[in-house]
């Protein structure tokens, strides 16, 4: 097995950092080879708070996963998210030479490139830029303009931005746990290519990964990221709630959201009771289903209202036809999909990220909290796919090139030959 095959995804969350390895097999699905988790400690609402801790977190995963995989991980795609991620739209502009030439795969990449060069506020740095769709001389709605010909060129940019410092943590993080950073992704991209479908994607849908720091959410509608936010809140506000409410440490609360929390209060029993240890020499503590379901219920309501809001600001509710996907670890509350259905009037379901992972590989990956690590697996699969046929192109237009060349001199060299017989 060669390096260049391996796929590593490090998906740097709050409560946890998950080091997935896979690859891409002869039938173009994706192969798990290897997981490794570890507790995050120094990562705080998804921003690196503390370098020390962090790259001891990493190396905890990346270690695990190499012995689950029988590889050394030496590159990683990353991960990104947190409160200070923001996205905006913007058009861009190219003018070409000839209208005899075809839009090729340079002039796409020219007009990507000039939006990188856009004056941010102070602070911030551009993470990513996604075309949304290409206008050729004025022709609006155009996906693929490759092959067309035109003068004038245009785009329409969903550009997502973040804190430059914010950005250096993680880079200083990954670079002193001896590994290098062969791309840096936002999230809840890498977790939509986990867990939805293309037709998904074109008929319109909402992906909410509900972390533990902070809840991302990437609106998609005819096959186009239309919209992406972040909100400051996730699974361990449920847990702080819980804790707080009831008294009990803070692994307690945890244990407890994660085996019994409901997101509806009325779908447990005033009689469902769970009993967990006291403290030295003092009794157990009885506590209610249906008192852990009223905790639970406000903050997971106002988590909702947030992403409805979002929804609506978008201006695509009504396009989203396929609904909501719900993915991340703050996913597996009971009746979530149901609480969302009620608040927001859309249909719901919880989002997998084996569904797209071949059976073949050494592991299966069920749980909606890895979905950003598969993704992240994915998302770099993808991306060696298109350098590799970028390559190939460019090798292709050079040999062309070449052969022309010779082909010139070779006529040249006839001519004078006959020249010289005659």
């Amino acid at each position: 097995m060669e390096s260049s095959e391996i796929i590593v995804g490090l998906d740097i969350g709050t409560t946890k950092i998950a080091c997935l390895v896979g690859r891409k097999n002869e039938h173009g699905k994706i192969e798990m080879l290897g997981i490794g988790t570890s507790d995050s400690i120094g990562v705080t609402r998804g921003v690196v708070s503390n370098i020390e801790k962090t790259v001891d977190s990493i190396t905890r995963a990346i270690k695990e996963a190499e012995k689950a995989s029988g590889i050394e991980i030496t590159h990683v795609n990353v991960g990104i998210a947190g409160q200070h991620i923001r996205s905006l739209q913007h058009r861009g502009m190219l003018t070409r030479e000839s209208l005899d030439t075809e839009i090729s795969q340079a002039d796409i990449d020219s007009l990507i490139s000039d939006m990188y060069r856009l004056v941010m506020q102070p602070g911030e740095e551009i993470i990513t830029v996604l075309p949304q769709e290409y206008i050729v001389d004025y022709e609006q709605g155009i996906k693929h303009p490759i092959g067309m010909s035109g003068i004038r060129l245009e785009a329409n940019f969903h550009i997502i931005v973040g804190q430059v410092s914010a950005i250096k943590n993680i880079y200083k993080c990954i670079n002193r746990a001896g590994l290098e950073c062969t791309g840096l992704h936002l999230e809840p991209l890498a977790s939509s290519a986990a867990v939805l479908s293309e037709e998904e994607k074109d008929a319109g849908v909402v992906l909410v990964d509900i972390g533990g720091g902070t809840t991302d959410i990437a609106i998609f509608q005819e096959g186009i990221i239309r919209h992406t936010a972040v909100i400051p809140f996730g699974g361990d506000a449920i847990t702080r709630d819980i804790k707080n409410g009831l008294s009990i440490l803070a692994k307690q609360a945890e244990l407890l959201k994660v085996k019994f929390g409901s997101a509806i209060e009325h779908a447990s029993q005033d009689n469902e009771i769970v009993c967990i240890p006291g403290f030295k020499n003092r009794q157990p503590k009885e506590i209610s289903l249906r008192n852990l379901a009223r905790i639970i219920n406000p903050r997971m309501t106002e988590i909702i209202d947030y992403i409805n809001y979002n929804i609506k600001s978008s201006g695509y509710e009504k396009q989203l036809i396929a609904g909501i996907v719900i993915t991340g670890g703050g996913s597996q509350l009971k009746h979530l999909p149901q609480l969302f259905e009620y608040l927001t009037g859309m249909d719901a379901r919880i989002g997998y990220p084996n569904e797209h992972i071949s059976s073949n590989g050494k592991i299966t990956v069920t749980s909606p909290k890895y979905s950003t690590g598969v993704g992240l697996v994915f998302t770099g699969v993808d991306d060696a796919d298109k350098e590799q046929k970028r390559n190939v192109k460019t090798t292709s237009a050079n040999v062309k090139k070449n052969n022309n060349f010779l082909n010139r001199i070779l006529g040249k060299v006839s001519d004078y030959l006959d020249e010289e017989h005659d």
